[in-house]
């Protein structure tokens, strides 16, 4: 905190040499919307009293927006995210107060911009600095917290397995106990240390200086549940649960009250929010328009060379299943024979003999999929999400592949997380349906545009 404090001084004194004092920035003839007349004349110490006051502001916006998380010191991706996020903010309500309140002397637009540039950079590079610092494993390993894991299952598995592979977690997994009665559902792996039987529970936290303890065996009584809560609480040890009951859409998952009685569900995602959906839909619409401009002439030569190789239309309509269920008619430019489907409905594989020769590059660059952007204009497709299945393959699927159906909380996409991971035609469900839920726990705009562009580079499995 003491850094970024610092960072953020230097990089206002920055902006402001780069803005009045550089020559880069010329001091005459300025349009007066981003600057106000006579600011071009002060100096630094008039401005101190605005550069300490801005400083003191950006560093409540990250108080506020939890840049000072335990979790965000490893993970700098994370905190680097935060880190804009603040600074954007603060760009626009520094900017807000300033002409509210009138200061004196009139803080300069351009000034506050250069002073972006300068402090977001600053604390990028200091950060980076810092996080390198910080991951030696000297340092690293005494700021993972260190966690003890009661009984084991899947979920357990799946909690170290996440954590070994993610250097940038702040925690340690260092070994488990059985549940109450000496219980696991599921042995541990090798590897994993087993520090003794649940009696030993109260010394094993003080031998090894346990910081969480993770309960994953909900098989257990509730009442040895409030015990080794309380056993936790005596040791200031903090005690954490495995919701098990919730296999899917965790990120929605919140304690609620009705009548003062604790209730725990899956209540909301990003996009069940209005406002997201709002943004999405305003990016749908200029994405549509602009796709549709620019894949006219895409189109026009695709269609024509179509047309050469397998006379007949060059459009391929379909019926597939879009939000809460509803069908509608997905175009897709024609990548395949006309008697493709005779045998039924099935999915493209390696080296399909149903394939025209132009329809595997146009499979190769995802150019069969450009009519789509009238599906999007439409409202029945967004750019972004899980993709759109037939109602005869979600029938078959939805009682064989687990969660297959939650997929259809959100409206179906051109492109989607689990295509951009290889994850499409005949591959593994349960794991695209994993992408897939993934998305939409974790939906933003800044996912979706990531997704889109490298849509255009990654095309595993697209056959």
């Amino acid at each position: 905190m003491a850094g970024d404090f610092i960072v953020i001084i230097a990089g206002l004194v920055l902006g402001f040499w780069l803005r009045f004092s550089s020559g880069f920035i010329p001091n005459s003839n300025e349009a007066t919307w981003l600057f106000v007349p006579g600011s071009a004349e002060v100096t630094l110490v008039e401005y101190l009293r605005l550069i300490a006051l801005g400083a003191v502001f950006l560093f409540a916006t990250f108080l506020s927006t939890e840049v000072y998380t335990p979790q965000n010191l490893l993970q700098l991706r994370r905190a680097l995210g935060k880190i804009t996020k603040g600074t954007v903010f603060w760009l626009f309500a520094y900017l807000s107060v300033s002409l509210v309140l009138k200061f004196t002397p009139a803080i300069s637009r351009i000034y506050m911009v250069s002073s972006f540039v300068s402090v977001t950079a600053m604390l990028m590079i200091w950060r980076a600095l810092l996080y390198r610092i910080l991951c030696s494993e000297s340092i690293a390993s005494g700021l993972r917290q260190k966690v003890l894991i009661v009984g084991w299952n899947t979920e357990a598995t799946r909690l170290v397995e996440g954590i070994h592979q993610d250097t940038q977690q702040p925690y340690r997994i260092i070994g488990c106990l059985p549940a109450p009665g000496g219980r696991y559902q599921s042995p541990p792996p090798p590897g994993t240390q087993r520090l003794g039987d649940y009696t030993s529970l109260p010394k094993v936290l003080a031998r090894e200086s346990v910081d969480i303890v993770v309960l994953v065996d909900l098989e257990t009584a509730a009442g040895e549940i409030v015990d080794l809560s309380n056993v936790c609480e005596r040791h200031l040890v903090q005690f954490k649960v495995i919701p098990s009951y919730f296999q899917i859409l965790l990120s929605g998952l919140k304690l609620e009250t009705i009548s003062g009685v604790p209730i725990m569900g899956v209540s909301e995602l990003p996009l069940d929010h209005m406002g997201n959906r709002c943004l999405k839909r305003a990016v749908d619409i200029v994405g549509a328009c602009v796709g549709l401009a620019i894949s006219v002439p895409i189109i026009a030569v695709c269609g024509i060379l179509i047309y050469l190789e397998s006379p007949g239309r060059i459009f391929y309509r379909q019926v597939r299943t879009g939000r809460n269920g509803r069908d509608f008619h997905i175009i897709k430019l024609r990548s395949m024979k006309l008697d493709a489907e005779k045998g039924g409905a099935q999915w493209a594989k390696k080296n399909d003999d149903r394939r025209l020769r132009i329809g595997a590059f146009l499979r190769g660059w995802n150019l069969d999929e450009v009519p789509q952007f009238w599906n999007v204009l439409k409202g029945e497709m967004s750019l972004v999400g899980p993709r759109p299945e037939r109602p005869e393959l979600i029938i078959q699927f939805q009682n064989t592949i687990p969660h297959y159906n939650a997929r259809l909380s959100s409206k179906p996409g051109i492109t989607g997380w689990a295509q951009i991971n290889g994850l499409r035609g005949d591959t593994d469900l349960t794991e695209r349906v994993r992408f897939d839920l993934y998305y939409l726990e974790n939906w933003s705009l800044w996912l979706d545009f990531q997704i889109m562009v490298q849509t255009f580079f990654r095309r595993d499995n697209a056959y």
